[in-house]
């Protein structure tokens, strides 16, 4: 990469992270100022964090996902939907109705997607 070019950098926690954030800080009955100070941080800064206006360090990210009893993993990319289906099974069991009691898949809709032809593949 030429010296003058500047990586790109992330202008916030995507979307969907900041509102896991807040949901699990919510669920403590934490507002953000409690959050703050169990983390040595000002309440600006944790509404900075689930606003997406501050991109926290990663060691300060680390410590408050696990503050709020969670954890960051890596995972290849071609497991993830894999991984995403177990958390949000694990977090929402009761979202399952009679009928998905039995065998269903892992990941996907469960809806069979139409067979490719040997041209398309």
């Amino acid at each position: 990469m030429p010296l003058h070019l500047k990586p790109k950098r992330l202008n916030g926690l995507p979307e969907a992270m900041r509102k896991e954030l807040i949901e699990s800080r919510r669920k403590r009955g934490w507002s953000q100022a409690e959050l703050g100070e169990r983390l040595g941080l000002p309440q600006m800064h944790i509404s900075g964090i689930e606003t997406g206006k501050i991109v926290p360090r990663f060691d300060t990210l680390l410590d408050l996902v696990r503050e709020l009893d969670r954890d960051l993993l890596m995972v290849p990319r071609a497991v993830v939907p894999a991984v995403q289906a177990l958390v949000r099974d694990a977090l929402h069991p009761e979202g399952m109705s009679e009928a998905d009691e039995g065998e269903r898949p892992l990941y996907g809709s469960g809806v069979e997607q139409p067979e490719m032809h040997d041209d398309e593949k």
